[in-house]
């Protein structure tokens, strides 16, 4: 069992390629009585600032998992800044722990920083890296990646950065004259933050990830940040995963 959050699909590729029985995290977040049993669970997403999102936090939180064996994977674009050390880290201050916590170079969605034009030109060897981490899991190992000093001097420089500015300032968004109301977007953020009026798409800060979903999926790019981008014209969706399957992880439309 493979509970998963995915905005552009790395995390929904990896996901599949761990497990045949996949949960989605934003279908099961507003559940009661979050009760998992299996003999092997894991947990798959992406890292924002080199921790995970605010809804996989909150499942880790709420649910409990009745389990001989339970790790984390989670994907990244450039730095993971120490991001097993900190799930870890979180996981202890909820009364959890994991048997196995490692990390994935991908494609980094993260606009600002990135063009996603040279980003899918990249070799990060994501197949092979992939393959040590199934083995690992297939061996039952104990295993949590260990931070070196430059990826603990990253994430002190990151949380510096954000220190200093607006914490919305990364989920801050706009949908241009170019949106036709299609809906993808509403369909693909996995928080519902979208939702249509008068055939536009209309976006509220509320509850959102920041994971660009709704960016990455829009055909018009008419959803933009309010910040620079690297390459305002690209745009990404993991080559493996197709718009209905991140349709069918994330739409729920807030009801």
């Amino acid at each position: 069992m493979v509970f998963y959050f995915t905005a552009t699909g790395n995390s929904l590729y990896v996901a599949k390629e761990l497990d045949t029985e996949l949960v989605s995290i934003p279908q099961v977040i507003k559940q009661e009585g979050l009760h998992f049993q299996a003999d092997r669970i894991g947990v798959v997403c992406p890292i924002y600032g080199h921790e995970m999102p605010a809804m996989v936090k909150d499942l880790l939180r709420r649910a409990e998992f009745q389990t001989e064996y339970f790790y984390l994977v989670l994907t990244y674009g450039m730095l993971h800044g120490g991001a097993a050390e900190l799930a870890e880290e979180y996981l202890a201050s909820v009364g959890k722990h994991a048997d196995y916590i490692n990390t994935i170079m991908m494609v980094d969605n993260f606009l600002p920083a990135f063009d996603m034009a040279k980003q899918v030109r990249q070799d990060k060897k994501v197949t092979e890296n992939l393959t040590k981490i199934k083995a690992d899991l297939q061996a039952r190992k104990r295993y949590i990646q260990k931070a070196g000093l430059r990826d603990r001097m990253v994430h002190q420089g990151y949380r510096k950065s954000v220190n200093d500015q607006p914490a919305t300032v990364w989920a801050a968004f706009q949908v241009t004259d170019e949106c036709v109301g299609c809906g993808i977007c509403t369909k693909v953020c996995p928080a519902g933050c979208i939702h249509l009026e008068n055939q536009h798409a209309v976006y509220r800060q509320e509850n959102c990830q920041a994971c660009m979903a709704c960016i990455h999926a829009c055909p018009k790019q008419a959803i933009q940040m309010t910040i620079r981008e690297k390459n305002p014209h690209a745009r990404y969706r993991n080559e493996h995963i197709t718009l209905t399957e991140l349709v069918t992880a994330n739409h729920h439309a807030g009801k």
